[in-house]
């Protein structure tokens, strides 16, 4: 039965007992590669695997080592104006060429992702910007010969701009961004991380421009100051998520601004932002009742008294103190005994936190939700402890490293030791 309705034949069962409206649909639910095989059973599935319609939503970050432009080109000739999203992430083979021709066919393309495609350079922003009126998400992550010319271009052809991700573009600079926040009013999100030239001028055009942002990535962007972070602020009452990790002048100025302006903030990370202490935390959690997310790596001003007693006002799934050197126990017991603890603590990540004991584990067992736990480094912490810890939660990720009680002897010269003592308890 399975051979007459599969055969490779046209006549086959399955063909002459289901319209091709039925089957048309039951390919669309087919991946690219799977599509592509069906192709080659018979003509008229040749016809309906091909069929524009099917090919809405490409990602070709699977083959991104074999993908060439010439592939880009065929798709984008097969495509036309069905394709809405299209994904080649890491392909490295793809260039301006390719895409000049893949914009010129499929001018209905909504989301478009060249993360990592390092040929690109402007002419490519300025065939999307001649024949993509209708693009929303662009994703340029490490196209690193991007320069202002590919935002002034984006501004003049593509106002619909929702999403935006120069990380690593380290060309860009203030006129670029203001370009193309004066002409983009809808942007949502723009990841600048590692986008080292801008300065608070930058942000200022942000601040004025952008009323609808939600998600700014900062990350090392260490020339901005609370100036330009004030201004983002006052301007950008929806933020909800915000990282400016690695950026060292700020201070708490800014969390007191996110606290007044951001009432719906969600994640905040400031990794290594040396100068926030617990008074700024006390002042934002008062206000931003809707935490989930904190990363204060190497906050090292940060200890218990502002902030595990503020993080539990805040539905905190997400907090990482690690390198938080005055983070005690009883930092922890008030964390673990906050309101939102025992039913919405997902993560806790406390490496380097010396202070910390097997006390604070204890003041962790009624967090049901925790599912992991980063314990590296913490020198008082003992297996006993972690284990203990296991009779509660016996389900939680612990990741612990504890040093050989005896070093190991020197077996002539200096070779490289490997520790057999880091464990995934």
């Amino acid at each position: 039965m399975s051979h007459t309705m599969f055969s490779n034949n046209d006549e086959a069962v399955i063909n002459k007992k289901l319209p091709k409206e039925l089957l048309l649909r039951i390919f669309s639910f087919l991946d690219v590669v799977t599509l592509c095989r069906c192709a080659q059973v018979s003509r008229s599935w040749n016809v309906l695997a091909l069929d524009g319609s099917n090919w809405q939503r490409i990602d070709l970050f699977d083959f991104q080592r074999d993908i060439e432009g010439r592939v880009v080109e065929n798709i984008s000739k097969r495509c036309g104006g069905f394709l809405r999203k299209l994904s080649l992430r890491g392909c490295l083979g793809v260039g301006d060429s390719a895409l000049r021709t893949f914009a010129q066919n499929c001018r209905n393309i909504e989301l478009l992702s060249l993360n990592g495609c390092t040929k690109i350079t402007d002419s490519t922003c300025n065939s999307l910007s001649k024949f993509c009126p209708k693009l929303k998400h662009l994703d340029l992550a490490s196209c690193t010969s991007i320069t202002n010319l590919s935002l002034k271009a984006l501004s003049e052809g593509c106002p619909l701009l929702e999403q935006l991700n120069i990380s690593w573009c380290d060309q860009v600079t203030k006129d670029g961004i203001q370009a193309l926040v004066r002409c983009c009013p809808g942007l949502k999100g723009l990841f600048l991380k590692g986008c080292t030239q801008l300065e608070d001028e930058a942000l200022q055009h942000i601040g004025a421009h952008c009323p609808e942002l939600v998600t700014l990535n900062l990350q090392t962007c260490s020339q901005i100051t609370d100036e330009g972070l004030i201004t983002i602020c006052r301007g950008c009452h929806r933020l909800q998520s915000l990282c400016v990790s690695g950026c060292a002048n700020i201070t708490d100025t800014i969390l007191n601004a996110l606290g007044q302006n951001c009432p719906r903030l969600r994640i905040l990370e400031v990794a290594r932002c040396s100068q926030l202490t617990d008074v700024g935390f006390t002042s934002l959690a008062r206000n931003c009742h809707e935490l989930e997310k904190m990363d204060l790596e190497e906050c090292v001003q940060v200890s218990h008294s502002g902030l595990a007693l503020r993080v539990t006002h805040n539905n905190v799934l997400k907090t990482s103190l690690s390198h938080c050197e005055l983070i005690t126990d009883d930092g922890i017991r008030q964390l673990g005994s906050g309101p939102c603890a025992h039913d919405r603590l997902e993560v806790i990540e406390l490496d380097n936190c010396p202070l910390i004991t097997d006390a604070s584990l204890e003041h962790l067992k009624t967090c049901h939700s925790l599912d992991r736990i980063e314990l590296y480094d913490c020198q008082q912490i003992t297996r006993a402890g972690i284990k203990r810890l296991r009779t509660h939660l016996p389900n939680i990720k612990v990741h612990a490293y504890f040093a050989p009680v005896t070093p190991p002897p020197s077996v002539g010269g200096s070779r490289q030791r490997f520790c057999r003592c880091c464990i995934l308890l």
